[in-house]
């Protein structure tokens, strides 16, 4: 547990989630605050036991505890959710179904990848056979992306 702590303290908050957040809150001119990293809360924090972090199936065990008798219990039982974006979703309709097959049918595509292949895991994907969306998101924003640095140096 303290490996899986020290590696979102050390890469993901700052490389990721803070960065987000400003980037978020920045754009509509807005001061965010982040309370649980206060030196006081999170030296606190630090020093508790692993039984008040994680228990009875949940996380945050100690907080949710403290303030279940403020919160309704739907609130205080959820589940974390980060920031989450409906991919799988988008990648299910028409729209992005069809934007997706483009580029994945694209003979920049074919330079890289067996298309075929691709294929098959959006469509696997959109016909819920299984859930590809971060197999596919990965290889459309690779896509994306030589197409922004790449072809359209050339065109």
């Amino acid at each position: 547990m303290e490996k899986m702590q020290s590696v979102d303290l050390n890469y993901w908050l700052p490389g990721d989630i803070l960065q987000k957040a400003d980037k978020m809150s920045m754009a509509h001119s807005l001061e965010v605050r982040v309370p649980f990293l206060d030196k006081e809360v999170f030296n606190f924090a630090a020093k508790l036991p692993k039984e008040a972090k994680i228990a009875a199936g949940t996380t945050k065990y100690i907080f949710r505890k403290a303030v279940s008798e403020f919160l309704p219990q739907e609130t205080n039982e959820r589940k974390k959710l980060g920031f989450p974006i409906p991919i799988r979703v988008w990648l299910r309709q028409n729209d992005w179904y069809q934007m997706v097959t483009d580029l994945f049918t694209s003979k920049e595509a074919e330079e890289f990848f067996h298309t075929e292949k691709l294929l098959q895991l959006l469509n696997d994907h959109k016909d819920k056979k299984a859930d590809n969306s971060r197999k596919i998101w990965t290889v459309l924003t690779f896509l994306i992306w030589y197409d922004s640095f790449f072809t359209t140096c050339s065109k």
